[in-house]
């Protein structure tokens, strides 16, 4: 199990906290509705609903919203969602990786077609980037929970693969079966986590430069802003020189 490497989070978390409020709560619900939905109502028996309803309240969506969208899935009131991933390349010959959950197929593929055409880069078919990826378990939690060597013990101990912290918090990596596991290890010496779900973590990490991130940072703003795209993956790293020109 490796410890504090410098991995940095692959999830694009720049301008995260200027999102627009209501489009990222449209975003947990729909998840919540899918994960309802997909098992029982009740996020106790129902990994996946219970993943899905503390990442809504790390976000501080309110109860009403979550029961709402729990609801919805029991009433059988709503649409049929498909989940769906998009492979492609981005600036600076970096792998990219979209999830959408979706009602319409066409329109989705067609936005996010657009979306990466447009911002320099192409999709490509399924599979052309992900083999250069892992799928595993993602556990992230606040530099709150703990210093690094109380939070490595601590993952240690509960079965996970693999630990990176920094000052903006720590990720805890496991084997795809073993997260709910693990998570539920993990929460009476750390608390809830701030978010846990699948994930795609990368064999090989792009460097990119300024003009690559700036461009790279718009598509994925882009992307984000899509109802229908719920995350985006990718292998690259900004270098902390090029954040801070990019601000």
């Amino acid at each position: 199990m490796a410890g504090h490497s410098k991995f940095k989070n692959i999830m694009h978390r720049k301008g995260a906290q200027d999102k627009k409020r209501s489009g990222m709560f449209s975003k947990l619900s729909r998840e919540i509705t899918v994960a309802a939905k997909m098992g029982l109502p009740d996020p106790d028996m129902n990994p996946r609903l219970r993943m899905a309803v503390n990442a809504a309240k790390a976000q501080s969506m309110p109860k009403d919203n979550i029961q709402r969208a729990i609801d919805k899935a029991s009433k059988g009131d709503t649409e049929n969602y498909e989940e769906i991933r998009y492979e492609g390349f981005g600036p600076g010959g970096v792998s990219l990786i979209i999830e959408a959950l979706t009602d319409n197929r066409n329109r989705t593929a067609t936005n996010v077609r657009t979306a990466v055409s447009k911002n320099g880069g192409n999709l490509g078919a399924s599979g052309s980037v992900s083999h250069g990826f892992e799928r595993m378990g993602l556990i992230n939690y606040p530099a709150s929970a703990g210093d690094a060597d109380k939070v490595f013990e601590a993952a240690l101990e509960a079965g996970a693969d693999d630990v990176t912290s920094s000052e903006d918090g720590h990720e805890i990596w496991t084997s795809n079966e073993a997260l709910h596991e693990v998570v539920k290890a993990l929460t009476p010496v750390l608390g809830e986590p701030e978010g846990a779900k699948l994930a795609w973590r990368p064999g090989t990490i792009v460097t990119v430069g300024l003009d690559d991130a700036t461009q790279l940072f718009k598509l994925i703003d882009t992307l984000d802003d899509d109802d229908d795209v719920q995350t985006v993956w990718g292998n690259y790293e900004v270098p902390d020189d090029v954040m801070e020109k990019l601000g």
